[in-house]
């Protein structure tokens, strides 16, 4: 962590300075100078908890986030307290006594500065969750949030240790093959959980749906999201029954949502009228009945599309659109539409087939 050769050339100039003070060949006692570099860190320590209690604590509040402040409330003291350590550890190598001592010193050193970064990974963490947070109605990014910060915490331990092993020269090979045999087991014992963990968070990492909005499954089945577990995702049916859909199903599968790009929806009425009928006539007919259904919209206006000739009957597809799914499917007015279509068709004696087929006989 810190270079003996270097720090002995800094050293050397220190204490050639100090030797034109009086008594100056007191700095020669490594003892004493390695006080006298413990004691300055110690100051040192203590100018930079001075500046930041009385100077920078007082500029954060006027800051229009609170991040600064959480990262000052959450760093200054291990600030400090790898400052000292820091000190300590010039001081133990000053000496240069015991490869104990200097052991001892450089994990302390390596522990602090670990829990800093843990501290300032903690405090970008927890930023940006709040703020994500804030933009999702699920209740998912509560529950992954804590995870996070948990597994950083786990994740900064065992950096510390095998730092700390590092500096004492122990051998963690064999230890990490272990852990890495024991991880694979573990993680083949967990496939399915851990699938459904992480396809939760990519679901609300790419926003594919939100609480609220509307769905179909690639399997077939439509409703509303009622919520966003760390496992499975719950879908309100219209026949109001609760899926349970593993969110490991959610993150490999085509969902289509109806909430996006808007939530406009196309609603489409399929019939078929006799042959001999004037398209023209079908047009003049339904499409005046479409345009003035309550809840219709002009832009885009309903269409009428002659979809084929089929086995009995001219084929049409209506097509007009609804504002949103409540006024669409909530009144069902994919149902009004096709009861107006058949009566309007009715009055105008356009006469709707049913399937039939013609027998010749052959007399012999």
């Amino acid at each position: 962590m810190v270079d003996f050769y270097e720090f002995s050339l800094l050293r050397e100039k220190i204490i050639n300075l100090l030797s034109t003070l009086p008594r100056g060949d007191l700095w020669q006692n490594k003892f004493i100078f390695s006080a006298l570099i413990f004691v300055a860190f110690i100051i040192l320590a203590q100018f930079v908890k001075f500046i930041i209690i009385k100077y920078v604590e007082k500029i954060a509040p006027k800051t229009s986030t609170k991040v600064d402040d959480l990262f000052i409330e959450k760093t200054k003291h291990p600030i400090f307290l790898v400052i000292m350590a820091l000190g300590l550890k010039l001081a133990v190598l000053n000496m240069n006594i015991s490869s104990i001592l200097d052991h001892l010193a450089t994990s302390l050193l390596a522990s602090l500065f670990v829990l800093l970064l843990s501290r300032i990974t903690d405090v970008v963490i927890g930023a940006w969750g709040g703020n994500f947070s804030k933009k999702t109605a699920t209740k998912l990014d509560d529950i992954l949030i804590p995870i996070f910060h948990k597994t950083t915490k786990v994740i900064f331990v065992v950096i510390s240790l095998i730092w700390i092993l590092h500096i004492w020269e122990v051998n963690i090979t064999p230890y990490l093959a272990g852990v890495g045999i024991s991880g694979i087991v573990l993680g083949l014992a967990l496939q399915d959980s851990l699938k459904n963990v992480f396809g939760g968070v990519s679901v609300i990492l790419d926003r594919t749906f939100k609480v609220g909005e509307r769905v179909r499954l690639e399997s077939g089945e439509i409703g509303v999201i009622h919520d966003i577990g760390l496992r499975s995702t719950k879908i309100t049916t219209p026949e109001n029954e609760i899926i349970y859909v593993p969110n490991g199903y959610l993150a490999n599968s085509r969902i289509t949502n109806f909430a996006h790009p808007n939530p406009m929806v196309r609603i489409s009425v399929v019939f078929g009228v006799a042959y001999g009928t004037k398209v023209n006539k079908v047009r003049e007919v339904v499409l005046p009945i479409l345009s003035k259904m309550e809840g219709v919209l002009n832009n885009p206006k309903p269409n009428l599309i002659f979809v084929e000739m089929g086995d009995f009957s001219l084929k049409f597809k209506a097509n007009f659109w609804i504002e949103n799914w409540e006024t669409a499917y909530g009144k069902s007015k994919q149902s009004e539409a096709t009861e107006k279509i058949y009566d309007a068709l009715n009055k105008a004696k356009i006469n709707i087939p049913f399937p039939t087929h013609t027998v010749l006989m052959k007399k012999e």
